[in-house]
């Protein structure tokens, strides 16, 4: 569909509605567009991983398998500052579906860069070399899930904190014509459930530990409403990066717009929500579907 203009895909940042980038990225093929410069931020840094390194219909198969309690797997109880994350189980997903540790970004055959924020000066860190694996996993190293990442003597922690839809990143790689996928457009307040919790008993050690397990799980997963108790910590989580990366989005596209903004609807699905990949890679093959005939204007008028 395009000829020597140079297709720039930023794919933003949004946690488990990030599959909806699989979907996306699935439909413009279907169109015959083929982005020539990947940049993503958080899960939009995995998804655009696995794609330039040719393992995204074995990510999509893994992800539409994932199931609640498997899901849950991923997270542990413990008294670790670092995470809720199980690193050794992460580690494995990634080579088996996003990339091998010995995968570089200079050897791609597309540009490839992904969005990470370094912890002690806040700046916006672009990794554009080196281990494709270490790039993703800074990207994606959501502060209270996953432990910070130490990078060329810097700490990095998720790209979504500064820059959660890289338009900026793809165009300073040479794009012509950017098409950026938003996740954070309706999200804010729309998915701050609140788990509704019975009378605690003391039982000693045994209820604390049931107490824990109860507020742990009940924290990733939907349960029915309750104004009148606080958010579990890992609610808290979420509704914080919401907030932020949703006014950080604004701000960013207000002084660099995207040629094509697609904005899939997710606000249905949680955070942490993973094992709903189906749902939201349908909706991003909808979504483009939705935006076919102005995503063909303006790669038609670039020709020209």
């Amino acid at each position: 569909m395009h000829t020597e203009l140079n297709i720039g895909l930023a794919l933003g940042s949004g946690s488990s509605r990030g599959w909806s980038h699989i979907g996306i990225l699935k439909a413009l093929s279907g169109l015959g567009i083929t982005p020539d410069i990947i940049c993503g931020t958080s899960i939009g840094a995995l998804v655009g991983a696995s794609y330039v390194s040719d393992k995204i219909e074995k990510l999509e198969a893994w992800a539409c398998s994932l199931t609640k309690f498997e899901t849950a797997r991923f997270f542990e109880i413990n008294t670790s500052l670092s995470g809720f994350v199980n690193t050794d189980r992460l580690h494995y997903f990634l080579n088996e579906n996003v990339a091998s540790d010995k995968d570089v970004i200079e050897d791609l055959a597309k540009v490839y860069a992904a969005v990470s924020t370094n912890l002690e000066t806040g700046r916006e860190i672009w990794l554009t070399k080196g281990s494709l694996l270490q790039a993703v996993w800074a990207s994606i190293s959501l502060p209270g899930l996953f432990p910070a990442i130490r990078n060329n003597n810097r700490w990095l922690v998720d790209g979504g904190l500064v820059n959660p839809v890289p338009v900026s990143v793809c165009r300073a790689l040479g794009a012509d014509i950017v098409i950026a996928v938003n996740l954070n457009g309706d999200i804010v307040g729309k998915h701050f459930d609140k788990p509704k919790r019975g009378k605690r008993q003391n039982n000693g050690v045994g209820g604390k530990i049931s107490d824990l397990v109860r507020d742990y799980t009940s924290s990733l997963f939907l349960t029915s409403k309750n104004s009148e108790q606080p958010p579990s910590l890992l609610d808290a989580i979420a509704g914080s990066v919401n907030i932020t990366q949703d006014r950080i989005t604004r701000s960013r596209m207000a002084g660099d717009p995207p040629d094509i903004m697609l904005s899939p609807k997710l606000s249905h699905i949680g955070l942490l929500e993973f094992y709903r990949a189906n749902e939201a890679i349908r909706e991003g093959e909808h979504c483009v579907q939705r935006m076919r005939s102005e995503i063909e204007h303006v790669l038609g008028i670039a020709q020209q």
